[in-house]
């Protein structure tokens, strides 16, 4: 039989969800049938389903062996199954076509198949598609319930990430690029260059049914990288993040936390969501990096209060990622959202990944559950203490906390720009009597109680308001006497520039003083009484403004213009000035960007109808990476 197969991928692709990621190559969700048409040649007689024997075969990996179920052979029946590989047949009147429906089983192995017809002995190939995993099929691991999540978590192209410290949070606008083209073959190609893949590519492919495994394939494979630093063109789009590494032979690069959570979440942000698993981008504020396992941060300084370094570090903020699926392995309470972090900080079995943890494991404190849970707990949870070393190398403890870890932990509302706080899903109000039986329960050496206001000296900074980089503004240290006798104190009051991950810079600040202190107010290191006491707060300034402003009607391949300014908080002329835009469907998936003094006008051409966001970056010698964006609608 002479036989040639229409994959039909238009039609393929709509009824999968996978139509925007193009008709190069045919993309379906496991557990979901699709139809391919088989044209008969004039001179092969009559077809009839009944009374032929057609055999398919369809493999993946390298190495696809019936034992791994990568590669499966499967008849004709009267009907598909939806818990199995199989396949039905009906032909037209004119007996030149078959119409053939296939199933793939809601448990298979995602990636590359090749498909084959064996009809009477001979050896037909019909072709190649890409199988993902399917959120809208409930047999599936990672199946969500809700279609408005669904849109959200798997076929949303952009959304928010969250940075700056738990006051001042600042999200900032992000195009995920996971259906750009070449994006999932890259996703694919992370996936086959693992060390898991190299050593055992027959396993490696087989253990790609489960959610779990690829998660944390992903989480060592996006985040561990060593090399120059770098940053993506504009900071605003996560496929160029993914793209840049394509070719591993030029090096590896290293990624911020929240740019290696976009390209875990996205298809580039792909990784997870281009290959079907629904996800989103998490921040935690305040966030330990518990180095010792403890879950406890060590602050320790010496006398003249620089900080001494034990490993342990509370960043700003940390960015990770959550993807939904069910926990097979471990009890079904603890299905549903599961966090990786792509920049593993830790080893895991002796590899650099972090993850999935259940959310609701690190809520109620069950560190026993895979995994990385105990790092994870820390990272929202742990407790605070400071100390300072005396010279015969004794410790004494001055301070700390049990409440300041894990603030306002932050994720994109589902359908709006907003910010949805989401602290209440990992662990229990900061006080309760709740939070501290997790707290025992996980196994913590709560070394800190709760303090109540006593006696004494208290310390702490306030800020002034309307801070913008580029502007002077005031700070003021206030310590309040609370004893009943005045105290005489050495007052160091210093400022460091600190990057997002805690790390410190250059000092930028100083400022030492004996003064006496009623039971008013004033400062910090009390040598002469050997107390000691310290205050600290971050302080990011806030970006200049950059106005948008379209002149016309947003059309389908029609020129438009957009003016862009920026608003110079500085006393003196700005030099070098670049504007970066990029938008899906506005800049053809190519950034515009053009150098300028602080106003521009910019002409480009929107290539598709629809909702989009337009992204600003700015760029100059004294203000860099200033951002803004705004909706828009392309109409035809």
């Amino acid at each position: 039989m002479h036989t040639s197969c229409y994959l039909d991928i238009k039609s393929n692709s709509r009824s999968h969800h996978t139509d925007l990621y193009g008709e190069e190559c045919l993309i379906v969700r496991r557990g979901q049938p699709f139809n391919i048409i088989l044209h008969l040649k004039p001179g092969n007689g009559e077809f009839s389903p009944e009374e032929t024997s057609l055999m398919f075969t369809v493999e993946t990996g390298p190495l696809p062996q019936e034992e791994s179920d990568t590669k499966v052979s499967f008849g004709i029946r009267e009907s598909t199954l939806d818990t199995e590989w199989s396949a039905s047949a009906t032909n037209d009147p004119s007996r030149n076509t078959i119409s053939v429906t296939i199933n793939s089983s809601p448990n298979a192995p995602i990636g590359l198949y090749s498909l084959t017809l064996d009809q009477e002995g001979q050896n037909i190939s019909l072709g190649q598609f890409i199988l993902l995993f399917n959120a809208w099929c409930p047999r599936d691991a990672v199946y969500m319930r809700s279609e408005t999540k669904r849109q959200e978590y798997v076929l949303a192209r952009h959304g928010q990430i969250y940075r700056g410290t738990y006051k001042r949070i600042n999200g900032t606008p992000w195009n995920f690029g996971q259906f750009d083209k070449g994006v999932l073959d890259i996703c694919l190609m992370i996936l086959d260059s693992n060390p898991k893949f190299v050593s055992d590519a027959s396993k490696d492919s087989s253990s790609r049914r489960s959610p779990i495994y690829v998660t944390r394939v992903l989480s060592a494979m996006v985040g561990v990288s060593v090399g120059p630093l770098w940053a993506p063109v504009s900071g605003m789009c996560g496929q160029r993040l993914l793209r840049y590494t394509r070719k591993p032979s030029e090096g590896s690069f290293i990624f911020y936390c929240w740019e290696s959570a976009v390209v875990m979440t996205c298809g580039s942000p792909p990784v997870a969501r281009a290959l079907g698993i629904p996800c989103r981008v998490v921040t935690n504020f305040e966030s330990a990096h518990d180095a010792d396992a403890s879950l406890m941060i060590e602050n320790v300084y010496d006398q003249d209060g620089k900080r001494i370094s034990q490993g342990d570090s509370v960043w700003n903020f940390h960015v990770w990622v959550e993807s939904w699926m069910t926990r097979p392995d471990l009890d079904s309470d603890f299905d549903g959202w599961q966090v990786s972090d792509p920049t593993p900080q830790e080893t895991s079995e002796g590899v650099f990944c972090c993850g999935p943890a259940p959310v609701l494991a690190i809520h109620e404190g069950e560190l026993t559950k895979k995994y990385d849970a105990p790092f994870i707990f820390a990272e929202v949870n742990a407790d605070v203490v400071d100390m300072v070393r005396l010279p015969n190398g004794q410790l004494v403890k001055f301070g700390g906390s049990t409440k300041s870890v894990g603030r306002f932990i932050s994720t994109k509302a589902v359908g709006s720009d907003d910010r949805r706080d989401i602290t209440h899903q990992y662990k229990y109000p900061e006080g309760s009597k709740e939070e501290r039986q997790v707290y025992k329960k996980a196994k913590h050496h709560n070394k800190l109680r709760q303090r109540e206001e006593e006696p004494g000296l208290r310390l702490k900074i306030k800020l002034a308001k309307n801070m913008t980089e580029g502007s002077d503004f005031e700070v003021f240290a206030v310590l309040t006497n609370n004893g009943m006798e005045a105290k005489t104190c050495m007052f160091l009051f210093f400022a460091t520039a600190v990057g997002y991950n805690g790390r410190a810079g250059e000092h930028c600040g100083y400022a030492s003083d004996k003064v006496e202190v009623p039971s008013g107010e004033a400062i910090t290191f009390n040598k002469q009484a050997v107390e000691y006491y310290k205050a600290e707060k971050t302080i990011v300034l806030d970006e200049p403004e950059i106005e948008i402003k379209l002149l016309g009607e947003a059309q389908v391949n029609q020129a438009l213009t957009v003016e862009l300014t920026l608003l110079n908080p500085l006393p003196e002329a700005l030099q070098d000035c670049s504007f970066t835009m990029d938008g899906v469907g506005l800049t053809d998936g190519k950034p515009i960007t053009r150098k300028y003094e602080a106003k521009a006008s910019i002409e480009f051409s929107p290539s598709s109808v629809g909702s989009t966001m337009l992204l600003v970056n700015f760029n100059s010698d004294k203000l860099k990476r200033i951002k803004s964006f705004i909706n828009v609608v392309i109409k035809e």
